[in-house]
């Protein structure tokens, strides 16, 4: 089974979220994909930067789902 990535950017002051953006990279174990999630999590953070977050109040989110294989004809 693989996993995949999908992140959500939210705003408290908001009280909303942007629409879900899934990565098109797919991981062999769930370890990688919250490894993965994390590290990109930790980028996006640092991209928006401290004036933005702390003005919109906003925090990321993200999931690791399961995505089907798809088979291979022989």
């Amino acid at each position: 089974m693989k996993f995949g990535l999908a992140f959500i950017l939210c705003s408290y002051i908001a009280n909303s979220c942007v629409p879900p953006l899934t990565y098109s990279e797919t991981f062999n174990t769930e370890y990688e994909c919250l490894h993965a999630g994390y590290s990109h999590a930790i980028v996006q953070l640092e991209q928006i930067g401290p004036k933005d977050i702390n003005e919109h109040r906003m925090f990321i989110k993200f999931s690791c789902f399961p995505v089907e294989e798809e088979k291979q004809e022989t």
